[in-house]
């Protein structure tokens, strides 16, 4: 029988074996990598889909539309089952059908990638309300000043769009910390998989999922803190909403 104490035996914690501490904090650190690399991902795919969404042809349009939806309709840890083991499939037989042999493919690598794609659907949609919510009459007034269209993203869509997306963009970078959980179904070894790993060896599972929580609050009130400089430093001379 397991002894009660054991529970809350926060020698388990120790950095050095037996204690977990080290490899929680390396899962952290993999969650991170993921979290990030996929965030990045998803805002390079989120403007060229905004992009496409707002100036592309009717194909375009389409085809981002199916994008946007499928991936906004499917439940997340469906579509990381079939992007990690489909896409890897995928890749391999394309590489077989040019000659080479199968690619191996980092985890972390795949993980960044399934996490980008789902990111971008989410990220397309929150730009785009973004820049339509910048006046019209701003853009029509740098054009006729003769700036070019590189120009008026610059200097007047892109600095009036943030104060709009930041919000939303915040959200979907905690929302990408989080995701990163779903990856341990899959194998690669992030927080909650090693979280799993150690509660399942030790028996002390309350212990264990009580500090990866402690560990993703963490991130989420670092966060918090730096979301709200760069949302003030965006959101200067703006007029405050009555609270």
């Amino acid at each position: 029988m397991i002894d009660a104490g054991q529970l809350i035996d926060l020698s388990l914690l120790a950095f050095d074996p037996p204690g977990w501490g080290g490899v929680m904090l390396a899962g952290l650190w993999n969650s991170i990598q993921i979290a990030v690399g996929g965030y990045a991902l998803g805002l390079i795919l989120g403007t060229g889909g905004a992009m496409g969404k707002l100036y592309g042809g009717p194909v375009t349009k389409d085809l981002l539309e199916v994008y946007t939806t499928l991936v906004r309709a499917v439940p997340e840890l469906v579509l990381i089952l079939i992007l990690y083991y489909a896409g890897t499939d995928v890749l391999n037989q394309l590489s077989a059908l040019v000659g080479f042999g199968p690619v191996d493919i980092s985890g972390l690598a795949a993980g960044i990638f399934v996490i980008g794609v789902v990111q971008g659907a989410y990220s397309t949609e929150v730009l785009r309300g973004a820049i339509n919510a910048v006046p019209a009459g701003q853009m029509e007034a740098a054009r006729a000043y003769g700036m070019s269209p590189f120009q008026v993203m610059r200097r007047i869509t892109l600095p009036a769009m943030l104060p709009h997306a930041i919000p939303g963009l915040s959200n979907l970078w905690l929302i990408a910390t989080k995701d990163t959980a779903l990856l341990a179904v899959v194998g690669f070894s992030e927080l909650t998989l090693v979280t799993r790993q150690a509660a399942g060896s030790s028996k002390a599972y309350l212990l264990f999922f009580c500090a990866a929580g402690a560990l993703y609050l963490t991130i989420t009130l670092v966060s918090n803190v730096l979301i709200g400089i760069i949302e003030g430093y965006y959101r200067r001379g703006m007029a405050r909403s009555a609270s």
